[in-house]
């Protein structure tokens, strides 16, 4: 077993007993560290940082965090909030742009109920001359997710998906989405997934990953990166370079709290960088999700538990 893949089990590990779940929710001390990759609990503070964000020339993706409804009450909800957050963004001046997961907007509980929620929020972000995000989830909804996208694609262009390089399958799903000429945003993967279905080893998620990039980037519709790492962005400017690939036509996405510097980096050098926001009540799966992706997101938390970190990120926003 690799240290990186040691290192991601014992967080998954660690975060999953109830009794640290407990203590990260409710402790008033790490509010902070929550803070550093969460905008907080309600719509309002994401629109406060994304104005933040708006004023350092990034742009902003929001996304109300909850996955697998159980209740069609609940998806009504889910759309409910996605629409808020696009009459709120368009209202502050903003570009309209929420990234959504299909289990959240009811895909567990049949196609018809997600399809009727997700286009009725495409024709209102349409309306607001928006854009949506469906987000990937685990390796047991990517085909279904694929199927609805495409679905939708015909009628709606205000929508992209995100495909996961991790995964073996995804070579073919890249070729098949950009032949609909649709909007796709290119990770790594975050799931745990089998051995017979991805790249165990991070060199071969990154050769695969480099690959696609290079595809997108010739071939793709507006492509967005979703990649930290300095060496594949380095990259990716350098073959657009190459190829006489302006910085409009494809734009690098990272999360909110990470890697601050790089994103602020790309900006001074013309480049359009997305930053992902999440922001709800439903944040510690999320949360656990990002320690185990990076060492340094754990590192942060230790130095904040040692008084280290003085302000919380929230409140240089503010």
């Amino acid at each position: 077993m690799t240290a990186g893949k040691l290192y991601r089990r014992i967080v998954v590990a660690v975060a999953s007993q109830p009794s640290v779940e407990r203590f990260t929710v409710h402790s008033a001390a790490m509010r902070g560290v929550v803070g550093r990759f969460v905008a907080g609990d309600s719509l309002a503070a994401a629109l406060t940082v994304a104005r933040f964000l708006h004023g350092r020339g990034m742009r902003v993706t929001l996304d109300n965090l909850g996955e697998n409804t159980t209740s069609a009450a609940a998806a009504t909800l889910a759309v409910d909030e996605a629409i808020a957050a696009l009459e709120q963004l368009r209202q502050h001046g903003y570009e309209a742009n929420v990234s959504v997961k299909l289990t959240q907007l009811g895909l567990d509980l049949g196609e018809h109920i997600v399809t009727e929620n997700v286009q009725r929020l495409l024709a209102r972000a349409r309306s607001l001359d928006g854009f949506v995000r469906i987000d990937m989830e685990g390796s047991s909804y990517t085909g279904r997710t694929i199927e609805v996208f495409s679905d939708l694609r015909s009628a709606y262009e205000n929508v992209g998906i995100v495909l996961q390089a991790y995964l073996y399958r995804t070579a073919a799903d890249v070729e098949q989405l950009v032949a609909q000429q649709a909007r796709i945003r290119l990770c790594k993967g975050a799931y745990k997934e089998a051995p017979h279905i991805s790249f165990r080893r991070k060199r071969d998620t990154d050769r695969n990953y480099v690959r696609l990039m290079e595809y997108l980037l010739r071939k793709g519709n507006f492509p967005a990166f979703a990649t930290h790492d300095a060496a594949i962005i380095d990259h990716a400017c350098g073959f657009a370079k190459e190829h006489d690939i302006r910085p409009d036509q494809f734009e690098f996405q990272m999360l909110y709290g990470v890697r601050r510097d790089l994103q602020e980096s790309l900006v001074s050098k013309g480049y359009g960088v997305r930053i992902y926001v999440p922001y709800g009540k439903e944040w510690y799966p999320y949360l656990t999700r990002r320690l185990a992706e990076r060492p340094a997101n754990a590192l942060f938390i230790v130095r904040h538990a040692l008084g280290e970190e003085r302000t919380s990120e929230a409140a240089r926003y503010t």
